[in-house]
């Protein structure tokens, strides 16, 4: 279902079953994946690819060349940049062309979500079900399963599949649980892994 009101450039390529509602953008040859939801007046630059699942929010811009994974959620208001250095102006005082640019893009994997108004500064990876709190600025990366939050962002602790903040062990603070699912994960030199399921 497409708003008769959005923008969709002829050389995008949209899903038969992406949702795309009043006045959103979407610029050439943006690739947009199935079962997708773009809400109002999102920006989808040229060549920005979203993938499966995943949902953008209200006022959302992704600049190219941003890649989003599988069910990746985008808050209200959130920011994926490109240019690490922006001047409208080169050096010798004539205006900036496309041809001027050195385009940076962030990459969001499978499962994250970035929180509302958050700003993500390129070039940085969002990793595999990390979560990035509202409001936020991220300018590096972030691990899978992170949970990054402030300006600058830093992380403040590990999240599940499920989005809840993780609980570390008592006896282990390697060793953490999800409240929500009892999935349980183990910290390795930085890195957060599944151990087990909750029915295993």
């Amino acid at each position: 279902m497409t708003e008769s009101t959005a923008s969709i450039a002829a050389s995008a390529v949209i899903s038969p079953t992406a949702r795309i509602w009043d006045y959103a953008q979407i610029r050439e040859g943006a690739s947009i994946g199935e079962r997708v939801v773009i809400a109002r007046n999102v920006y989808i630059g040229p060549g920005v690819e979203v993938g499966n699942d995943s949902k953008i929010q209200n006022s959302a811009m992704l600049y190219q060349p941003a890649l989003l994974g599988r069910g990746v959620f985008i808050g209200p208001g959130v920011i994926l940049t490109n240019d690490r250095f922006p001047r409208a102006w080169t050096p010798s005082m004539t205006q900036k062309q496309a041809d001027d640019w050195d385009l940076v893009g962030v990459t969001v994997l499978d499962g994250a979500s970035i929180g509302a108004g958050a700003i993500c500064v390129a070039p940085i990876t969002v990793g595999r079900w990390s979560m990035v709190a509202a409001g936020a600025v991220v300018i590096k990366d972030v691990p899978n399963f992170g949970l990054v939050a402030g300006n600058p962002a830093r992380q403040v602790g590990w999240v599940g599949r499920a989005g809840q903040r993780l609980i570390a062990d008592e006896s282990n603070p390697y060793l953490f649980k999800c409240p929500a699912t009892g999935e349980r994960y183990e910290e390795q030199m930085s890195r957060l892994l599944p151990i087990a399921r909750a029915d295993s």
